[in-house]
């Protein structure tokens, strides 16, 4: 994980993993936590972890792409890598705003990875090339 979050907000998530690998439960341990920092996303991004909606898309270059299955039903594309989902909550309460750190999306590819719940899906090159033009083509 990046440094570009903020250090308290990082080291949550990394005290997560750890209690993940050690033993197999923290939830009920870090959900006051996550609420305290993340705010009212933190509650829908555990049931989206729960219900296995983050998918890390992973192309032979290296690349890599998560996609969240939200609780609308509608797909969303995140970078962990900088901190970005196509959501219209990021873009409201995240950029716009400055409400919150990360939307549900973003945070739950993070608790996904924490916790070792993310599906894996390996694509070609112009698989994630479209899966991520057709993001655009959504927007425009």
């Amino acid at each position: 994980m990046d440094c570009t979050l903020p250090a308290v907000a990082e080291e949550l998530l990394k005290e997560i993993k750890k209690a993940f690998q050690e033993t197999s439960h923290g939830r009920a341990m870090f959900s006051s936590r996550l609420k305290f920092i993340f705010g009212p996303s933190a509650v829908p991004a555990l049931d989206l972890v729960d219900r296995h909606s983050v998918t890390r898309v992973v192309a032979p270059s290296g690349r890599i792409a998560y996609q969240v299955l939200g609780s609308s039903g509608k797909v969303y594309t995140c970078y962990s890598s900088c901190h970005f989902c196509t959501c219209p909550a990021f873009g409201f309460a995240v950029l716009q705003k400055s409400e919150s750190l990360l939307c549900k999306h973003i945070l739950a590819v993070y608790l996904s990875q924490a916790v070792g719940a993310c599906q894996e899906l390996t694509v070609s090159e112009e698989q994630l090339t479209s899966i991520l033009l057709a993001e655009e083509e959504d927007e425009g």
